[in-house]
């Protein structure tokens, strides 16, 4: 076990922070860029209503992912401050349970949205021209829920332990073998949005099943046996108190980026979904570091309130957002001078060209918001403050990001450029509020400090 986990608070905040981030960072750019290889493979040897189609069908997907790392932040949280505290009991039966929670879920989620998919294609108003690839590819990916949700289980899991280097070599694995089965199916077969999203699913399961070997090799406190399965009512209730209102924050933003499809479709139909979609995949390459080092803030939170020490769990915070502001603001300028460019690596339709080009420089302003945002937010999240993360989240993405994009982008009539600016209009909001809060000294508290310790048997 002592293999597994780090020790985060001990020792230098910024060499921790960045030994920390490092894989992380390295392992979410090759997620990121697995996924980009679906839209690079299908765009180049496909149509363009097939990469639309893999871009709409990914964004169901994505509220489905989104929802499971929201209850499996609850687990990091935990596990992080169980480790602080030395509470191996604890930590054991909080394993046991949130493994167990989402491996129900998958199974319940995949049948349910199975029967939902079509009814929800057409609500976010897919674009006739792509709706039967956009099915095809929903289908393969809701078949493989399960290994989608255990990778981003166990791999929260080991990062609540203070261990980033491990998912780090599941998902290169994975990003391998999915490039490679994207050449073949896609490109060779000619399975198009089908073709990606199996590349997907056994991408994930690949990496789902390395870790399991990891973890069962290092003596892991739970063995993935049928009878480990099982869940604790107390740490149960401790998950939902910490997890349910990420799981909802993330849902709700997830479900609002749906009714940005809608207004996206409304506006420029194919051609612009497929813009915003090759943006998209630009952009999570743009977030990558602020998102790896808002997930080291929080697990140093973590593991240090639950030691009780908030004033370096703060420190961690304050460098990395620093770290964080001064890569987003070089991809800002790089945007704002290459918009081209960008768009141009997904495709050649002079159209969808120049709708990328319209979104992505008004979407760039966030660059320069929103590293401040995501790492107090995980600063906020490691000490338990998750109620107050999802009152922002639903202020961000219910109240100020989709009616801004609707009324600048269809009302004002200003099209892409008018959806674009909704993104930091929102983060800009939503931070004036976040400062608010730390002024109240608020954050000093931790929420789950009078979470039960179990005694050893």
């Amino acid at each position: 076990m002592a293999k597994i986990e780090n020790n985060l608070s001990e020792g230098k905040v910024l060499n921790k922070l960045v030994v920390f981030a490092i894989p992380f960072l390295a392992s979410n750019l090759v997620q990121s860029f697995y996924n980009v290889a679906d839209m690079l493979i299908v765009g180049n040897f496909c149509g363009i209503e097939s990469l639309s189609g893999v871009n709409i069908g990914g964004q169901v997907t994505f509220i489905l992912t989104n929802t499971v790392i929201g209850f499996a932040m609850g687990a990091t949280v935990l596990i992080g401050q169980y480790i602080g505290m030395g509470n191996r009991a604890a930590l054991r039966r909080v394993t046991a349970t949130i493994i167990t929670l989402l491996t129900m879920a998958a199974l319940v989620i995949t049948v349910v949205m199975l029967l939902l998919k079509g009814p929800i294609l057409r609500l976010i108003r897919t674009p006739e021209e792509s709706f039967v690839e956009s099915d095809r590819y929903l289908t393969v990916t809701l078949a493989g829920i399960i290994f989608i949700f255990g990778y981003n289980a166990l791999s929260a899991i080991l990062r609540g332990m203070g261990n980033s280097k491990q998912p780090f070599y599941f998902v290169l694995a994975a990003c391998v073998a999915n490039v490679i089965l994207d050449l073949v199916f896609v490109g060779v077969f000619g399975w198009a949005a089908f073709g990606a999203a199996l590349a997907t699913v056994i991408s994930q399961a690949i990496s789902v099943f390395l870790c399991i070997g990891y973890m069962v090799k290092n003596d892991f406190h739970f063995d993935f046996k049928l009878k480990s399965f099982h869940i604790y009512g107390d740490q149960l209730r401790l998950i939902f108190k910490i997890g349910l209102p990420t799981c909802i924050q993330n849902s709700v933003t997830s479900v609002s980026f749906m009714f940005l499809t809608a207004i996206i479709n409304i506006v420029g139909g194919v051609s612009a979904s497929a813009a915003v979609g090759a943006v998209g995949k630009f952009n999570s390459f743009a977030f990558m570091p602020t998102q790896a080092l808002s997930a080291s803030v929080s697990a140093m939170s973590a593991q240090n309130f639950g030691a009780g020490k908030p004033d370096r769990a703060a420190k961690a915070c304050f460098i990395g957002s620093a770290i964080s502001a001064c890569i987003t603001f070089a991809f800002f300028a790089f945007v704002q001078i290459f918009p081209s460019f960008v768009v141009e690596i997904f495709g050649s339709d002079p159209q969808m060209i120049r709708d990328g080009v319209a979104y992505l420089r008004t979407f760039a302003f966030d660059f320069l918001i929103i590293p401040f945002v995501f790492c107090i937010n995980g600063f906020l999240m490691g000490g338990g403050h998750t109620l107050f993360t999802l009152i922002t989240g639903m202020l961000s993405a219910v109240l100020l990001r989709v009616p801004v994009c609707y009324f600048f982008g269809i009302t004002l009539g200003w099209g892409l450029a008018g959806v674009g600016l909704g993104a930091p209009v929102a983060s800009a909001g939503v931070l004036l509020v976040i400062i608010v809060y730390l002024f109240t000294g608020r954050w000093k508290v931790n929420v789950i400090k009078h979470a039960p310790v179990v005694a050893e048997s």
